[in-house]
């Protein structure tokens, strides 16, 4: 375990330097820490080292592990939901990054205004349209956000991508500016639900060129874990 907190603390420096090259601030970058497949005793590790966000793709796999690492970080859905998945999705995460639907919106706001609270989500764009992921449409962001724009128990703090793959993380470049390049362009108009302040893009090979155009959130596993089993 003693590998995490320095692989942890590794990161943090590369975020750090990629940051200072885009003359931001390092604190304006959050390490959202991907633990899936990883057992609860890592992701002690990983918060013992100081990660204080988490994020996993499966409501399922992520219950255990909320139950026995508890509630001092805040925990991300950076997985496909499914609608009928969304009350427990509300009920374990305190950040959604993967709406991509008005059903899906107005079921989190439902199930967030049952329980109290608004529910922050993402918008998650499929920026190349490709047929294996999920997300909407660059082209449908601004109808979405207009069509979710009454919700109150809801607000999309920003927009998610995950880029085709790609040989170097220089060549997902392109697609991180363009996500910034979207989010500049509907936030002019949106709703006060809509904030859009974050964008979450950016893995363990590209996370440094995504902070470089403009990544408020990089979902970061194998550089901290190591490769799953």
């Amino acid at each position: 375990m003693s590998d995490i907190a320095g692989n942890w603390q590794a990161v943090r420096d590369r975020v750090g330097r990629a940051a200072q090259r885009a003359g931001r601030p390092s604190e304006a970058v959050t390490i959202i820490v991907v633990s899936k497949t990883q057992p609860p005793a890592a992701l002690a590790a990983a918060v013992a080292a100081g990660a204080t966000d988490i994020g996993e793709s499966y409501v399922q796999e992520a219950a255990p592990k909320i139950a026995a690492v508890g509630r001092g970080v805040r925990w991300h859905l950076i997985g496909h939901l499914q609608r009928n998945k969304s009350a427990r999705a509300v009920e374990l995460f305190d950040v959604i990054h993967t709406l991509d639907s008005v059903a899906l919106g107005r079921a989190l706001a439902r199930h967030g205004a049952a329980r109290g609270r608004v529910v922050p989500a993402l918008i998650e764009v499929n920026l190349a349209g490709e047929a294996s992921k999920s997300g909407v449409r660059p082209g449908d962001v601004r109808d979405l956000l207009g069509a979710l724009a009454t919700e109150p128990s809801l607000m999309i703090e920003g927009l998610m991508a995950i880029p085709p793959p790609a040989p170097t993380a220089e060549a997902a470049r392109p697609f991180f500016r363009a996500l910034r390049a979207l989010r500049d362009e509907v936030a002019v108009a949106a709703a006060p639900n809509a904030p859009l302040r974050e964008l979450s893009m950016g893995m363990t090979d590209d996370f440094e060129v995504a902070v470089e155009e403009g990544a408020t959130m990089v979902r970061v596993g194998r550089a901290i874990f190591g490769n799953r089993p």
